[in-house]
């Protein structure tokens, strides 16, 4: 018996979302704005949340400065079960916040990276790792940390456990053709429809998915409110979006990874898994903050079955 389902490293931060904001204060203007709301924030921090949400045992390994922030977010992290003693503090740096806003239309964000800056692969604990059954990955950075990321997915394939792993946005736009090699060595991988058009050069998502699926076992590719589409072992599965009004898009993506890696861990369908991806990604969207809308398994499925799609 394993101690935890899954061992998660990566960001972790503040959102602080504002809704109801119109345009920027001129100087020496104050601009009022209908709410701010204070969330975990992180793709990693919030793939985490849902997860556990669910009735996974998670440890997350990151950095988080020695402040109010840091503190609050380890309670928020215990609150849901979520193991917190491989997360490193930072003496340098405060926590990082990311303020939203205007969400619920074309976002833009002010980031301050904090002590998420100081995180790296190295900093995966082991101990947690040969406790758990399954890790998720994040920090790719291209070029710049892919020798160190294949290193360490060798490291953790030899420890018996299966991996997760979503590319994220490339910052430098190199789209690195080292990510097929990186494709070869991980169970779940994941990208967005974006994200797969550059980095594969196809004109369109069916080409992309097939040609990523020749460098990977199971290869899943986002395609936001159209829902998912997937290639496991070579066949290809395919699970319509629910329809659902959107409030914040913030974590979608990474709540749908939260509700399909719980559905792989659970043993289930490729189909069922683009399922419950889907609707953790669609629960996510429907509330500001990327978890504050992450149901538990009971509600979850009775979401599913109230909105089923074809």
């Amino acid at each position: 018996m394993k101690t935890f389902d899954a061992v998660v490293i990566g960001d972790v931060n503040i959102d602080l979302i504002v809704v109801g904001y119109d345009k920027p204060p001129l100087p020496g203007e104050e601009v009022f704005v209908d709410r701010m709301t204070t969330h975990v924030g992180g793709g990693a921090a919030i793939f985490s949340l849902v997860l556990a949400k669910l009735g996974m045992k998670l440890a997350f390994n990151g950095v988080l400065g020695e402040d109010d922030y840091g503190h609050f977010l380890r309670k928020q992290f215990s609150r849901y079960g979520i193991e917190t003693r491989y997360i490193k503090t930072s003496h340098t740096a405060n926590t990082g916040v990311s303020i939203a806003l205007q969400p619920e239309k074309d976002r833009s964000f002010i980031s301050y990276a904090g002590s998420n800056a100081e995180l790296n692969l190295r900093q995966l604990d082991m101990n947690s790792v040969d406790e758990s059954r399954h890790v998720h990955l994040t920090c790719y950075k291209g070029r710049a940390n892919h020798e160190e990321f294949m290193e360490t997915v060798r490291l953790l394939k030899a420890r018996g456990v299966t991996l997760s792993f979503d590319t994220g946005w490339d910052d430098t736009g190199e789209w690195y053709q080292g990510i097929m090699e990186l494709a070869g060595q991980i169970d779940v991988f994941f990208m967005n429809e974006v994200e797969a058009l550059h980095y594969t050069g196809c004109g369109n998502v069916e080409d992309a998915v097939q040609l990523l699926a020749r460098h990977g076992k199971r290869v899943i590719v986002k395609l936001g409110d159209k829902g998912a589409l997937s290639i496991v072992d070579g066949k290809r599965w395919y699970h319509p979006g629910y329809k659902v009004k959107a409030l914040d898009t913030t974590g979608a993506g990474d709540s749908f990874n939260a509700g399909y890696v719980y559905g792989f861990l659970a043993g289930a369908s490729p189909k069922q898994c683009l399922a419950f991806g889907n609707a953790c990604g669609a629960l996510s969207v429907s509330a500001y903050g990327g978890s504050a809308g992450a149901a538990d398994r009971e509600m979850l499925e009775h979401f599913m079955a109230a909105n089923a799609v074809m």
